[in-house]
């Protein structure tokens, strides 16, 4: 039988939710362990290095020993529900920790205490500001030995705010940890408790006006009396509560419970999500009500799709009550489905509910129509309600990739469509000019968890190179080009003749075919055979194998026997004479350049346009962005950007991104032109 959200826990005030994210090793899965353990969820906490957490339940997750996925879990605490979610830590896996922001309250940016501030942490940090959001520190592994912590919350402070104060204190060296929010006595490996928390009330009472003055006449102030303007402090970002705990040894583990149920907000105290009404430049802020009683609104921020159970929508309710056996609708779709189950997750582990409230998360199961960032709704007029979208970094990453065995193009389709629809920083598409499947992601280690999805989720075996660069060849110069085709093989022959000119064309301007031919040398139904042989040699190339663009081709001239002229005859005659052509036009071939904008720390700067210029590019402008970081645009050859995010990663300490666009056609400088050449013709002569 279904379960019910009962007891204390079933109403919207008793609901807390967080994503834990960061770095990759600052101990989110671990944490989340610990807390499940701590709850009584789990009777020993799982451990990574034997792949028995509840979180890294993924088989390639429990081999790599590390979160490739966001995983949804919950317990209870003191009658509050808490949903949690676990995000991977990678910047090759943004995909999946962005959109855990969405369905929660606070986003709890976990540091290693061991290695401090990485760039992980400020870029979480930075989207979460973004979006509105309460932000928590967490500091981990307080108990590894001679580490500073006082000079760490310094490091915090100055790279976050000096808004980041300890809601408590490690003590005994780590071993524990005492509060400095209710609790004003006693010493801390810091020192005394006292000027902690005097600096948390201060902080706390500047946001209501009737608090300062009882704080300046009395000294102090009760903390449980706190509560709105602590939930006021932190919607504002006047206030980041920082927590130590240390996930191995469970020290600060039950009092970080404590912190998420007595301070953390609920739904209703939270900044409310960035929704929009309507479509484009007419799109409407609104914001949903965080009441069961209004029409449902839910936002779908993960979709899992497994082999033999089908597609998986993982949403947050943020409107109404989502109920078994209820129709809903997907965005504007038309034709509502049925909520046949409702469940709440524990990792991998399914727990059937009756009913989701505001602020619940829980998935649906065997849906097809859902998908990513799907709104869902149970009524008409909420038709064209989304969220404000994420800005998700661009994949520019590439990899070309074909089925091992002929014929199942196809299925790898129809595989790649359904990791796809798991991971919104993965792209495929076919190029035609290079006539090519290529999967974009965020990095190698992000294209290479697909290659073991394929492997050993689908078991599909594929073929994998670097992507072709989608060279083209033109001519610099008018020529003129003649082919005559005759072929005698004992009956009927094959005859025909063909003259023709080629003009360059201005970049950009394509292909134009122009028919002279006068007094019918070749008759009119052959004349598309003609241009039809030209095409042929267009698609394939005259000098690289790459196809031919911005010529003009005027026939004049030629000759044909009321016999022995066919179609194939002057599709051989215009393919030679085209080509014969292009070989007298100083024929050069084309690269494609692209606009490139990368987001670097300042520090950053110099090497990479020092990079840039030696790989032929062209700085065209720089641009201060977020705080510390600068934007630089250039242009550059797009066969000088292989592997590029591995250089950017090296320049900038893993924390520069890029995005590219196809600017123009340029020629390639003649070494490149004639090594491209010299390839083609090995190709031709095996």
């Amino acid at each position: 039988m279904p379960s019910t959200l009962s007891g204390a826990s079933a109403g919207i005030e008793s609901i807390r939710t967080l994503a834990f994210v960061g770095p990759s090793a600052s101990g989110k899965t671990t944490l989340a362990e610990a807390l499940l353990h701590r709850s009584g969820v789990v009777g020993t906490p799982g451990s990574i290095e034997r792949g028995t957490t509840v979180s890294d339940h993924d088989p390639l997750e429990r081999r790599m020993q590390h979160s490739l996925n966001a995983s949804v879990m919950h317990l209870t605490h003191a009658d509050t529900r808490l949903h949690f979610i676990d995000t991977p830590g990678g910047a090759d896996f943004l995909g999946q920790s962005l959109p855990a922001l969405e369905a929660v309250e606070t986003a709890a940016v976990v540091i290693n205490a061991a290695t401090g501030i990485e760039p992980m942490a400020q870029r979480m940090m930075d989207y979460a500001a973004m979006r509105r959001m309460d932000r928590l520190v967490v500091v981990n592994r307080i108990d590894v030995p001679g580490v500073d912590l006082a000079a760490l919350l310094a490091q915090i402070q100055a790279a976050f705010g000096k808004e980041c104060l300890p809601l408590n204190l490690p003590a005994d060296g780590g071993a524990r940890v005492v509060d400095c929010f209710y609790n004003r006595a006693g010493d801390s490996d810091f020192g005394s408790v006292d000027a902690a928390h005097r600096a948390l009330v201060e902080q706390v009472v500047e946001v209501d006006s009737e608090f300062v003055d009882r704080y300046l006449n009395d000294g102090d102030v009760d903390p449980s009396e706190l509560h709105k303007p602590l939930e006021q402090a932190l919607r504002e970002g006047h206030l980041i509560p920082v927590c130590f705990v240390s996930a191995r040894t469970g020290a600060g583990v039950a009092e970080l419970l404590d912190v998420i149920v007595k301070l953390l907000p609920n739904p209703t105290e939270s900044n409310p999500p960035e929704f929009l009404k309507g479509e484009g430049a007419e799109a409407q802020p609104m914001q949903p009500e965080v009441d069961p009683g209004k029409h449902v609104l839910a936002h779908v921020f993960k979709v899992t799709v497994d082999p033999y159970v089908g597609k998986m929508g993982i949403l947050r309710v943020h409107q109404g009550t989502v109920q078994q056996n209820q129709l809903l609708y997907v965005g504007d779709g038309r034709k509502p489905f049925k909520v046949t189950h409702l469940y709440l997750l524990q990792g991998k582990e399914h727990v059937e509910v009756a009913r989701a409230l505001p602020g619940d998360i829980v998935a649906v199961p065997k849906v097809d129509e859902l998908h990513f960032d799907a709104v869902l709704h149970d009524a008409a007029e909420d038709d064209h309600i989304h969220l404000k979208p994420l800005d998700f970094p661009v994949p520019v990453h590439g990899l070309a990739i074909g089925p091992k065995r002929h014929g199942d193009e196809q299925r790898m389709w129809e595989i790649l469509g359904k990791l796809v629809d798991e991971d919104p920083c993965l792209k495929v598409e076919h190029v035609a000019a290079t006539n090519e499947t290529i999967v974009y992601g965020l990095g190698d280690l992000h294209l290479r968890t697909l290659l073991e999805r394929l492997r050993e989720v689908y078991k599909f075996e594929v073929t994998t190179r670097p992507p072709r660069i989608a060279y083209r060849e033109t001519v610099t110069a008018n020529a003129e080009g003649h082919h005559r085709h005759k072929k005698q093989t004992g009956g009927a022959g094959q005859f025909g003749e063909v003259f023709l000119k080629i003009e360059p064309l201005e970049r950009g301007a394509g292909f134009e075919f122009v028919d002279q031919v006068k007094g019918g040398v070749i008759p009119t139904q052959f004349l598309p055979a003609v241009e039809k042989g030209v095409r042929e040699v267009l698609t394939t190339g005259a000098v690289a194998g790459y196809p031919v663009v911005d010529v003009r081709v005027i026939v004049y001239d030629g000759k044909h026997h009321s016999v022995d002229s066919k179609e194939i005859a002057f599709v051989t005659a215009g393919r030679k004479a085209f080509m014969a052509a292009i070989r007298e036009a100083r024929p050069i071939v084309l690269e494609p350049i692209v606009h490139i904008e990368i987001a670097a720390p300042d520090s950053a700067m110099g090497d990479i346009t020092g990079d840039l210029a030696a790989k032929r590019g062209l700085v065209t402008g720089t641009a201060n962005g977020a705080a510390g970081s600068v934007v630089i645009r250039g242009q550059v050859p797009m066969s000088e950007l292989t592997a590029y995010q591995s250089r950017l990663n090296a320049m900038t300490s893993g924390q520069g991104r890029y995005t590219i666009s196809l600017s123009h056609y340029d020629p390639v400088p003649p070494n490149v032109q004639q090594l491209l050449v010299s390839q083609h013709e090995v190709k031709e002569d095996d």
